[in-house]
């Protein structure tokens, strides 16, 4: 009996061995961490003119994470975030095929978990409604991106990038007063662990649209 629990004891402690390291590589946590690191080195180190081909090669490898787990939000999230960027270096008509393929990625992340990483597919989806040329050219629909906008901000409101894009689509729909506060809030925002270059380029944008605003409105 005692060799019959030696011997199974030492199996369990074998399979967590063989298989736990592998089960907590493959947490949304671990998955999106490289492509988040890499979106950050693209966008805030890289020259503009090679951001689209950089964008489009995370995009791939964004791609084959979802194929390899379709029912994980945080990884549409991500792919979707990573098309977008790429739509908006790439720029043009060419871009709305890229857009449409981001709006395609973030809506079924939101039927898995709206909630998840703080409500991004909210604010990504809000961008890009709010970016993207309306009706006969694109889907773009400033309505729809004020409510996402609003969804992102009750689910995170004290988020950096929440408060900075609807900041920037306050101040771009010319409401700069409302804009101010929440940029200022974005400016205050709790700096997000492993997110360092990411939080780092994005108060620059922030601090750069305050001073412009601010100049504007003197």
């Amino acid at each position: 009996m005692n060799i019959t629990l030696a011997v199974g004891r030492f199996l369990a402690l074998l399979a967590f061995l063989s298989f736990g390291p592998l089960a907590a590589a493959n947490t949304p946590e671990d998955l999106i961490r490289p492509i988040q690191e890499q979106w950050a080195e693209i966008k805030y180190r890289q020259p503009e003119k090679q951001q689209a081909e950089s964008y489009h090669a995370l995009a791939v490898q964004a791609h084959r994470i979802v194929e390899a787990n379709p029912r994980m939000p945080e990884v549409l999230i991500w792919e979707g975030i990573v098309l977008s960027s790429e739509a908006g270096a790439k720029g043009g008509l060419g871009a709305l095929s890229l857009a449409k393929e981001a709006r395609q990625r973030l809506d079924e992340a939101l039927k898995l978990n709206d909630k998840a990483l703080n409500g991004s597919a909210y604010t990504s989806l809000a961008t890009l409604y709010a970016k993207v040329p309306g009706w006969p050219v694109g889907f773009g629909d400033k309505e729809r991106a004020e409510e996402y906008f609003r969804k992102a901000l009750a689910i995170n409101p004290d988020g950096i990038d929440p408060n900075f894009f609807y900041g920037e689509y306050l101040a771009d729909r010319g409401r700069p007063a409302e804009a101010l506060p929440y940029l200022e809030k974005a400016l205050k925002a709790p700096p997000r662990p492993g997110r360092e270059l990411a939080d780092s380029g994005r108060r620059q944008e922030i601090q750069a649209l305050l001073a412009k605003l601010k100049k504007e409105n003197r």
